[in-house]
């Protein structure tokens, strides 16, 4: 059966691309990413099958593990933005990075994915392999995806590109003390939203609410005060308006709150942690002989394996454009050693999406920032060293991550397991080459830390790393946020979602709500992995966040304001209508969907 073959290769390398540029976009206005494994599986049966009329489910399951690498890696790359790098350092550090998570995880690949099979879910691999082999039987088809990939990028190029309505809505009430609302309504939010569920939407909308309605109002009215002073607060931050009190103090409140839960998220998992590592390193000691020689059964060479790990080792430290120290280099593998072996089992228990990077990262992160700052690094250089191991770590655990779920999806579909290793490698190196040309091309058009792009985990990184270095991080407001998030985890809430809901702006965090509520209304009566409301939102985030990237590139030339078609000022109340009423639509449109699923299945 054909399976590494010159059109999956080149389709997966497409959506590798594609799919990064999506999560890069996402991960730096959100904090959050998506999966793309299963509508690449999608879209690669509605290419392969649909409109080529050929394609087998082996090629179908290589396309899927070559695009979800570019969406894993994306998820790590934008930890570099603190650092200021090159585009050429960004793909250097993003492809070392991918490499060396997927190296470190494929002698574990035989114990995760055959030995502990039954005691290894894996979910979302099993979830892509139910659909692969639906799709072979003629059970899926891709038209969702598609579709939400034209409504979404359309009503993009609607609203920002010809600017018949806005994205943004935002009040601020003075006599409030500055309380604040404000939703982006986009189809990129509504899609996200109803991925992730009303809880975890309303967790995050708990967050930006205590921030936006409760601690700046409170910051406003105590400057001057002895609780003021005690908080480091300005004297005349009554003078300021709500969003640079936001940026000025609430952040680090926020700051201090995501490294809580990111801490919390690591005591939790900690036994299961430590349980994983054993059992991997026991399962590395053990050799299973060499007889199994099936092809089910072929990975790549162990020397490969090992000689590739050392070079790229050696590179880190000895290739002047990484920039790193023997020191730096020893660190950045050590965590991702460490993390890579417990990330690729702990997704077989949890899945991808529920395993804590952002704590792995933030612990790796605070490890390595102590570190060179006892061996006498300070200032910008020692950030910047922080930040890049830090990313290291980061892109090596989301990809080794990946690989896992995509070599457990290869194993229940038939799959060569060296033939997803080696598309892999491929997906990595083509969607780290794009990652630093996307990035500045997003900074230069929206300015990355702005509130069209805020960037919460790469300015959280930077901020951790750079107070570490300079010992000046206002502790009182990082205490703050650590109180907040320990009391939300108390009141049963997850605390990383509260978290990263208070560090981010309130239009971010209120504007995935509506997905959410669409998502719980529907609840238990959808089947998520052939659920066309679950394709049509994730269609809608690729084809938002694709014309997005598209047009920052027309922000970037000039020629955005020819396109626009009025200057969207035609009062509040008009405005608000009109940029309520096409969302409604949209909503209502992904509701009607997700109902004619729910239908179908009662029926039947």
């Amino acid at each position: 059966m054909a399976e590494f073959t010159i059109r999956a290769v080149v389709l997966g390398t497409v959506l590798s691309v594609a799919f990064g540029m999506v999560n890069a976009y996402l991960g730096l206005k959100v904090g959050l990413t998506v999966s793309a494994s299963i509508p690449s599986a999608v879209l690669s049966m509605g290419i392969l099958r649909g409109i080529l009329r050929r394609g087998t489910i082996l090629e179908n399951n290589v396309v899927q593990t070559i695009a979800s690498t570019g969406e894993s890696l994306a998820a790590g790359v934008v930890f570099i933005i603190g650092a200021d790098p090159s585009g050429f350092r960004i793909f250097l550090i993003a492809a070392t990075a991918g490499l060396l998570g997927i190296l470190m995880m494929i002698p574990l690949r035989y114990d995760l994915t055959v030995v502990e099979h039954a005691r290894l879910p894996f979910p979302e691999g099993t979830a892509c392999a139910t659909v692969l082999i639906a799709g072979d039987r003629g059970r899926t088809a891709a038209r969702p995806v598609f579709l939400g990939l034209g409504i979404g990028g359309a009503y993009q190029f609607v609203m920002r590109g010809l600017h018949l309505w806005r994205e943004t809505l935002f009040v601020s009430f003075a006599g409030l003390h500055k309380l604040s609302l404000g939703a982006e309504l986009t189809p990129l939010f509504l899609g996200v939203g109803y991925l992730i569920g009303a809880r975890i939407a309303a967790v995050m909308l708990s967050g930006g609410l205590l921030a936006w309605a409760v601690l700046i109002p409170l910051f406003d009215m105590s400057g001057g005060t002895g609780f003021g002073h005690w908080l480091g607060l300005s004297s005349n931050v009554h003078a300021m308006g709500a969003r640079e009190i936001w940026s000025t103090y609430v952040r680090f409140v926020g700051a201090g709150a995501v490294a809580c839960g990111g801490a919390l998220s690591i005591v939790r998992t900690l036994p299961l942690m430590l349980q994983s590592f054993r059992r991997s390193m026991a399962g590395l000691l053990r050799r299973h002989g060499s007889a199994r020689r099936e092809r089910t059964e072929v990975d790549l060479s162990p020397r490969l394996v090992l000689g590739g790990t050392v070079a790229l080792t050696v590179a880190l430290w000895a290739v002047p454009a990484f920039e790193m120290s023997l020191l730096e280099a020893l660190l950045a593998v050590v965590f991702t050693y460490f993390f890579v072996v417990v990330s690729a089992r702990m997704v077989g228990l949890i899945g991808t999406t529920s395993q804590p990077v952002s704590g792995m990262t933030i612990t790796a992160l605070l490890g390595t920032a102590f570190t060179l700052h006892a061996f006498g690094y300070s200032g910008r250089a020692g950030m910047a060293a922080t930040l890049s191991v830090a990313a290291v770590v980061c892109v090596a655990i989301a990809v080794a991550g990946d690989i896992s779920q995509d070599l457990k999806c290869g194993a229940l579909v038939g799959a060569t397991p060296r033939a997803l290793q080696v598309g892999e490698m491929i997906g990595a190196a083509f969607a780290a080459l794009r990652a630093g040309w996307v990035l500045f091309l997003l900074h230069q058009a929206y300015t990355i830390g702005s509130e069209m792009l805020p960037a919460p985990q790469a300015k959280l990184m930077a901020t951790l790393a750079q107070g570490v270095m300079q010992g000046n991080l206002p502790w009182n407001l990082l205490w703050l946020g650590v109180g907040l998030a320990a009391a939300a985890e108390a009141l049963g809430l997850s605390s990383l979602p509260f978290a990263i809901g208070l560090y981010l702006p309130i239009t971010t965090t209120s504007s995935l709500i509506a997905g959410g509520l669409i998502a719980k209304w529907h609840a238990g009566r959808r089947d998520d992995e052939e659920d066309p409301a679950t394709l049509l939102a994730s269609g809608l985030i690729a084809g938002d966040a694709l014309i997005g990237i598209a047009l920052a590139g027309l922000v970037v030339s000039g020629w955005d304001r020819v396109l626009a078609l009025r200057s969207t000022s035609a009062g509040p109340v008009a405005e608000g209508v009109l940029t309520l009423l096409p969302f409604a639509l949209l909503a209502f449109f992904l509701h009607r969907v997700a109902a004619s699923r729910q239908t179908n299945v009662e029926r039947s």
